[in-house]
């Protein structure tokens, strides 16, 4: 007599279950997320590429006029140093808070000595190792005299355009490159005199 194994029954296989669907954030939610991100973007950008900054007092006419808005980059000096003739933003040195312990604004001044060079005001004149340069841009001959000193190592003279209405380095000394926050580039407000800061001076 024959017999027949038993086969099993097949069985269906269970239905696949499928994955959630994430939760969509609400409108307000995505509204939050996204003004977070712009506000750290921006903040990134400020603190690493550049930022927008006024001018307070008449200390750089002709160049800058009171009011006037500007874009100071802030990532040349982090690969070459100042040049002569940059007009640069800074945080006030250790002489500038010991005369003024209130003030923590920034300055902005155009870069005159560099690093080893002997700088004297003479005559109306800013002389450079003896040799005078031109200055084509400044209100008017400075009325006072200065040195001649030697510009200290990783610091540099700065002096406003306006040289004789002007609180720059003949009256409390140089700006260490630390505290250097960029250099100005762009002039965006007034319309009309909107453009490069420019052309750099031939010296």
């Amino acid at each position: 007599m024959s017999s027949q194994s038993d086969s099993p029954t097949p069985q269906t296989p269970p239905a696949e279950q499928a994955a959630p669907k994430p939760k969509a954030d609400s409108p307000l939610m995505e509204g939050i997320k996204t003004i977070g991100l712009s506000i750290v973007l921006a903040l990134g950008i400020r603190t690493f590429v550049a930022e927008a900054r006024y001018i307070p007092s008449e200390s750089m006419l002709p160049t800058l006029e009171v009011n006037d808005r500007l874009i100071v980059e802030k990532i040349s000096y982090h690969f070459n140093p100042p040049r002569r003739g940059d007009i640069i933003v800074f945080h006030p040195t250790e002489a500038l808070k010991q005369q003024n312990p209130s003030l923590n604004e920034a300055f902005i001044k155009r870069v005159i000595g560099l690093p080893g060079e002997t700088v004297q005001v003479t005559g109306g004149r800013v002389l450079i190792n003896g040799q005078p340069i031109e200055e084509n841009y400044i209100q008017s001959p400075p009325d006072y005299q200065w040195g001649p000193e030697v510009v200290p190592a990783d610091s540099f003279l700065v002096l406003g355009d306006n040289r004789n209405n002007s609180y720059d380095s003949h009256f409390w000394g140089y700006v260490p490159r630390q505290n250097i926050i960029g250099r100005a580039v762009v002039r965006f407000w007034p319309v009309d005199r909107l453009g490069e800061l420019g052309p750099q001076p031939n010296y």
